[in-house]
C-alpha cells in the first residue's frame, strides 16, 4: 500500500521536473544570442536601438563586442550612448553616392562598431549586456543585417554572422536583424517605447518566453494532476492481508 502511494508521488515529480527542464532549457537556447531591440522601425526614420548580447558561457566573461553595419544598407547618422566600464571605437567607410542627411551629403559613414571591456570586467556568466545606438535615417530597405562578433576573455570568438532564409529555420549563428517597413505603414512597436520597456523588463523574446512559460505551467499542473489520481486511486484500494 505504501509502496503503491510513494510510486504514484515519485511519477508525478518527475512528470513535473521533465517538464519544466524540457521548457525552460528551449527558452533560453531560443533567446541566446544576440540580438538588436526593438526588432522592427520605419524607413525613413530614426531610432534608438540596443544590442542585447547575453554571456553564453560558464567560465568566461564576454570582453568584446564588434557590429557591422550592413553595406547595402548605409546610415548617415549613427551615435552611441556611454555603456559603463566599456569604450567603443567608430570605424568608417566612404560611399558613392552620397547619403543626405537634413540636406547635407556624406560621403562618409559608420561602417562598424567596436565595444571593449576595461580591464578585469565585461559581461559575466549569466549576464547580458546592452549596447545602445541611435541611427538614422534608416535606409529603404526590409531588413538590415548586423553581422556581429562576441569575444571572450579564454580566447574563443562567437561569430553571430549568419542570414535569416526567408521561411526557413533559424541559424544556428543568426546575426541580429532589424525589420523595416515603409513610412506608410506603422511597425509592431514605436522604437523608443519598445527598446525601454524591454530594458526595463530585462526580457529577451518576451512573447517567446511568455509562452513558453504558460504552456510549461499547464503542462506541469496536468502532470501534477494524473499524479494525483494516481494517488488518490491507491488509497481507494482495499488492503489485503498477506
Amino acid at each position: 500500500m505504501i509502496r503503491h502511494r510513494r510510486s504514484a508521488s515519485v511519477a508525478a515529480s518527475l512528470t513535473l521536473g521533465a517538464v519544466a527542464v524540457a521548457v525552460l532549457g528551449f527558452a533560453a537556447s531560443a533567446s541566446a544570442h544576440v540580438t538588436v531591440n526593438p526588432k522592427e522601425a520605419t524607413q525613413g526614420g530614426y531610432g534608438r536601438f540596443a544590442f542585447r548580447v547575453p554571456n553564453e558561457s560558464d567560465t568566461a566573461a564576454t570582453t568584446k563586442v564588434e557590429v557591422v553595419l550592413p553595406e547595402n544598407a548605409p546610415v548617415g547618422s549613427v551615435s552611441t550612448m556611454p555603456v559603463s566600464g566599456w569604450t567603443v571605437a567608430v570605424e568608417k567607410r566612404t560611399v558613392d553616392p552620397p547619403v543626405e542627411v537634413h540636406g547635407s551629403q556624406l560621403t562618409e559613414v559608420v561602417s562598424k562598431l567596436t565595444w571593449t571591456a576595461a580591464a578585469g570586467g565585461g559581461v559575466k556568466p549569466g549576464e547580458f549586456q546592452e549596447f545602445p545606438v541611435s541611427m538614422g535615417p534608416l535606409p529603404q530597405v526590409d531588413t538590415m543585417v548586423f553581422k556581429t562578433l562576441q569575444t571572450y576573455s579564454d580566447g574563443n570568438v562567437q561569430r553571430w554572422i549568419e542570414e535569416p532564409t526567408p521561411g526557413g529555420e533559424e541559424p544556428d549563428s543568426p546575426a541580429p536583424v532589424l525589420t523595416l517597413t515603409a513610412s506608410g505603414a506603422e511597425p509592431s512597436a514605436e522604437p523608443e517605447a519598445a527598446a525601454d520597456s524591454e530594458a526595463d523588463s530585462g526580457s529577451d523574446g518576451g512573447g517567446l518566453s511568455v509562452g513558453l512559460g504558460v504552456a510549461g505551467l499547464v503542462a506541469g499542473l496536468a502532470g501534477l494532476g494524473l499524479g494525483g489520481a494516481a494517488f488518490a486511486r491507491t488509497r481507494r484500494e482495499p488492503t489485503r492481508s498477506s
